[in-house]
């Protein structure tokens, strides 16, 4: 058994590895009730050794938000089981869409669209939503889109496409490249992230802020998100990767 899993990770070694996740800093993007992130020198080698203090939101840089963070009674961060981190990954590439719409909400449609091309998306899948919306970190006033009356235009998932995704299809996470889960559009005609709320409302986790999807195939990659583990935590920043097939 051993030979076996050594094997394995001699293969996985051999493959191409994407890293999906931005670096963050104080003066990176991030959702406008949030303040900016601060790092603060303790120590620095003159001390003896180099050490830092970090504050930041949980929900900073690409970061995992946990079912908690929406959901009344849902689990929190450290409740996820390891395996739910590791997940084959499905990318549904709506970028040309996003760049000529930048309210664009990916609809059940577009899945099915994309099943045509590539095949029915399993059960206990990751998708992820590409829109090339991370091309524009990390420059705050390219992310954010507001318009004349201070309204943010990024592009995201409609309510109909996760259920269906969910209900019909079985997936088991979801993720995209914005700060929300909904099309700005929609969080403005709505008045609430109905589409943020239902993900976790399945008792799972999303990953935002995802970079580096233009790298990743439709199907076949896997992605590790590998998440610090802080006691009763909504979210945190994650270190999301794809190994390609």
């Amino acid at each position: 058994m051993a030979n076996e899993l050594i094997r394995a990770f001699q293969l996985l070694k051999e493959k191409e590895w994407v890293d999906l996740t931005h670096t963050f800093g104080p003066e990176s993007p991030h959702f406008a009730a949030f303040a900016d992130a601060e790092f603060t020198t303790l120590f620095n080698h003159d001390d003896g050794f180099f050490a830092q203090r970090f504050s930041f939101a949980g929900q900073y840089g690409t970061h995992l938000d946990a079912p908690i963070h929406f959901v009344r009674n849902k689990r929190f961060l450290d409740e996820l089981d390891l395996k739910e981190l590791v997940l084959p990954l499905v990318v549904i590439d709506k970028s040309k869409e996003a760049e000529a719409n930048h309210d664009y909400s990916i609809s059940m449609d577009d899945v099915l669209k994309f099943e045509d091309e590539h095949g029915k998306i399993e059960e206990g899948t990751f998708v992820a939503l590409r829109t090339d919306w991370s091309k524009r970190w990390p420059d705050k006033e390219a992310f954010n889109n507001k318009d004349a009356d201070g309204n943010n235009h990024a592009p995201g998932w409609s309510l109909e496409a996760l259920q269906f995704l969910f209900q019909e299809r079985k997936i088991k996470a979801v993720g995209h490249e914005t700060f929300d889960t909904d099309a700005s559009i929609d969080y403005l005609k709505n008045g609430a992230l109905l589409g943020e709320y239902y993900v976790l409302e399945q008792d799972t986790y999303q990953v935002e802020l995802l970079k580096n999807l233009d790298k990743v195939p439709a199907t076949g990659a896997i992605i590790f998100n590998i998440v610090p583990k802080p006691e009763k935590a909504s979210g945190f920043p994650v270190r999301s990767f794809a190994i390609l097939p």
